[in-house]
């Protein structure tokens, strides 16, 4: 099996037995990322749009790590925990995308998530 762990430090640290993303062949299989300012390790959840936007900046340096960009990602996928702030994180998510070339997603309500954020995103992407 072909398997390289990517790692950055312009994307938090992994708080378990995870890392932030593995690259097998040409695809890339990112963790979930949530916000946490990866240069003082914590959480920003000062408004819904922020918090996304930090999450989507920790996507960016994860890709960059494998020598990627938003233009290699095939699939996303969105957790968040309140369906109510759909509108602002699909507002500043789309904003790393074409529209017409974006790539398949689901967003789904869940009860919980990782330090109760409100916004979780992972992605696969490929060379």
């Amino acid at each position: 099996m072909d398997k390289k762990i990517i790692t950055t430090s312009h994307a938090p640290s992994p708080i378990g037995p995870y890392n932030q993303a593995v690259l097998s062949g040409n695809t890339l299989y990112t963790s979930g990322q949530i916000a946490i300012n990866p240069e003082t390790g914590e959480l920003v959840l000062n408004s819904i749009p922020e918090e996304t936007e930090l999450v989507m900046q920790n996507l960016k340096a994860v890709l960059k790590a494998a020598n990627m960009t938003f233009d290699n990602v095939i699939k996303t996928s969105i957790f968040i925990s309140n369906m109510n702030n759909f509108s602002q994180i699909n507002e500043v998510y789309g904003r790393y995308f074409n529209e017409n070339t974006a790539p398949a997603r689901e967003t789904v309500e869940v009860a919980n998530l990782p330090k109760f954020v409100n916004v979780e995103i992972s992605m696969i992407a490929v060379k």
